[in-house]
């Protein structure tokens, strides 16, 4: 009785890796469609930022030479922490901006967005209307909004049949002008929000949906059990963005009064002790630093919860 062996299985190649060697041409290309939005970025960003955070660590005018500039430390963070009233104020006002800005807008423009997604009759026409407003600046939205606030002659006070005495100055009272301001960039930034979300959801699996329902799982659950989770790096980008345009906020605010009288925050106070009477460089430096202090906390969180989804 003979025996055969076991045929081995044939071997198979591996495929060699193929070196991809950039032409001269190539390294040009790369090197100019790399290096000169790297150059504007750091030019235009960078050095401006580093600029600002050395300027306030001294005490320079602006109009004697740089050289001739004293280092005074922290000096200037401790007047804007102790002796400039407007800080605390400006800084609550931000805070509740940032609030509200959460509160509304974003959970308005996420339903909003959920609503869109579901390819209802007109739907182009929605997206259109509700992101028509971020096209516009917050200067001309300021415009847009005095029509409405306006004391004599604005829409809401004659809806609401306030006149003469009885009208409201939705911009000039310090009570009510944080809160009116707060809608009109609300109704701005609910459409940039509605556009983050909506294409998070066109990118979700269909077939974690189709999954959900055949579990028995209504529309309400699979949103907020299946496809909210999945769209976790959106969520981050929506929580970064929030906080860096509500510690910003500044054109609406000085278009209406120059950030006084109720509506100060730190975006207009940089701006006026900068560019305004005072010109106090050094100072308005420490305010912008302190700005980008709590701005680059929020950067580095999106970069790391980035990484941490890349290495998933």
């Amino acid at each position: 009785m003979t025996t055969t062996s076991a045929a081995k299985p044939p071997r198979v190649r591996k495929p060699r890796k193929r070196s991809t060697r950039l032409t001269r041409s190539d390294r040009i290309w790369l090197t100019v469609l790399l290096g000169v939005p790297a150059l504007v970025v750091v030019g235009l960003v960078w050095l401006p930022a580093l600029g600002t955070v050395a300027l306030s660590a001294t005490n320079w005018d602006g109009f004697e030479p740089l050289g001739d500039a004293k280092f005074v430390g922290l000096d200037n963070f401790r007047q804007v922490a102790t002796n400039y009233p407007p800080f605390w104020p400006a800084l609550q006002h931000n805070l509740i901006w940032l609030f509200v800005t959460f509160a509304i807008p974003t959970i308005l423009g996420m339903f909003i967005a959920v609503l869109l997604d579901r390819e209802l009759r007109f739907t182009r026409l929605y997206q259109s209307a509700f992101f028509l407003p971020v096209v516009l600046s917050l200067a001309l939205v300021g415009f847009i909004w005095q029509l409405i606030y306006s004391r004599d002659q604005g829409l809401l006070n004659a809806v609401l049949g306030l006149h003469g005495d009885r009208a409201i100055d939705w911009y000039g009272d310090a009570r009510v002008n944080l809160w009116a301001v707060l809608v009109a960039s609300s109704w701005r930034h609910t459409g940039y929000i509605m556009l983050l979300y909506l294409a998070g959801l066109k990118a979700v699996d269909p077939s974690l949906r189709e999954a959900a329902a055949m579990d028995g799982a209504s529309q309400t659950r699979t949103f907020f059990s299946v496809v909210f989770p999945v769209m976790r790096p959106i969520n981050i980008i929506v929580l970064v963005v929030t906080v860096i345009e509500s510690l910003r906020a500044f054109d609406l605010v000085w278009v209406i009064n120059k950030g006084r009288n109720g509506l100060e925050l730190i975006g207009a106070l940089v701006f006026s002790n900068i560019v305004g009477e005072g010109q106090r460089i050094p100072f308005g430096s420490a305010l912008a630093t302190i700005m980008l202090v709590i701005s680059v906390v929020f950067i580095v969180f999106y970069m790391i919860a980035i990484m941490r989804e890349e290495k998933r």
